[in-house]
């Protein structure tokens, strides 16, 4: 079967390799479609923490289940897509239930072989119904849950101003699960075609351009000097990360669904004048991909909007660079194994 391999940073290459082989409690997906992530870019920069070479790119996945143990309730042929984050079963994260930070998590693409490749072989425990989803809807679950985690961990009670920073498919997923726990949702960027997308598409409130000399004025205009109760970061910059510390309200929450490979540097009285709440929100579980599922279905949510290109297996390793470039207009990619 074909796979493509990121062998360094900046480098692909397609390799033949040998179908997988059912094992107990696993399951066999023949992949339809992949969307490309932030995490996925950020490998083939070099930039992605905990990360080693050669891998096989790609957990944003839906396909066809053709093969399977120990997986009650599926059926061979199904459409499927699966919790991309392999947890152990034994720690005391997933014994207190949170498999989404487990202590010896194994991502799917990350620290084991992803779904770049023609059929993946997944823990049968990690599998997700399609329930009537098309392919691209079910690519898309997984990378929405991370959003809809975040916005869980924030606990957000209708009509907080929620500020989200970073309008790329997390930061928007974010927006949209806000939107939808009741939030006045604020967007930051410094892209504009990204601030207009997210007034134009998602129906955000409000949006501001970071690069703006007065963006601390225009949150407190927007919130009637309050400024947001909730501050969540989605870019993982770490310049944008330090500086959304002054954004939060007196007794907000700052949540940190971006990663970078820095130190996070805020002043300490400020922070605890605030009585203000840091917390991590680390991929996700099943409670938030159902509720993606769900949001899909009942329509209050449509994920095909984020997608602005579409290509072919064999396009990936030459169109894979210009993602990077914001110039593309990118904001998700798609890729189709079939031609």
């Amino acid at each position: 079967m074909q796979t493509l391999v990121c062998v360094e940073p900046g480098k692909f290459s397609y390799v033949g390799r040998e179908k997988p082989v059912l094992k107990p409690d696993h399951a066999i997906i023949k992949v339809k479609k992949i969307g490309i992530c932030g995490t996925d870019l950020h490998a083939f920069e070099g930039t992605q923490p905990y990360f080693n070479y050669p891998r096989v790119l790609g957990h944003e996945l839906s396909g066809e289940l053709v093969e399977f143990d120990n997986a009650p309730g599926f059926y061979t042929n199904e459409k499927v897509t699966f919790i991309p984050y392999f947890n152990c079963g034994h720690c005391i994260a997933c014994r207190m239930g949170n498999t989404n930070c487990c202590v010896n998590m194994q991502v799917c693409g990350v620290h084991v072989d992803g779904g770049m490749t023609e059929y993946l072989m997944v823990p049968s425990h990690t599998l997700i119904h399609g329930e009537g989803l098309g392919f691209e809807e079910l690519a898309l679950v997984e990378p929405l849950a991370i959003g809809a985690h975040g916005v869980r961990r924030a606990a957000i009670a209708p009509d907080e101003y929620v500020l989200v920073i970073g309008a790329g498919p997390i930061g928007l997923g974010t927006m949209e699960f806000a939107r939808i726990a009741g939030a006045k949702v604020i967007a930051l960027d410094v892209n504009e075609g990204r601030l207009n997308f997210c007034r134009d598409v998602i129906k955000v409130d409000y949006t501001v351009n970071a690069l703006s000399d007065d963006v601390l004025q225009q949150l407190k205009e927007i919130t009637n000097g309050d400024m947001p109760t909730v501050v969540i970061d989605a870019t993982g910059n770490l310049k944008a990360i330090n500086n959304a510390f002054q954004y939060m309200a007196h007794g907000g929450r700052y949540v940190l669904i971006g990663l970078q490979k820095g130190e996070i540097c805020f002043s300490h009285p400020e922070f605890h004048k605030r009585e203000a709440t840091l917390m991590s929100s680390r991929n996700a579980t099943i409670v938030d991909f159902e509720q993606v599922v769900r949001s899909i279905k009942k329509g209050v949510i449509n994920p095909l909007n984020y997608i602005t290109h579409r290509v072919t297996f064999d396009q990936v390793e030459q169109d894979f660079e210009s993602w990077l470039n914001p110039k593309t207009g990118v904001i998700k990619a798609m890729v189709s194994m079939d031609k």
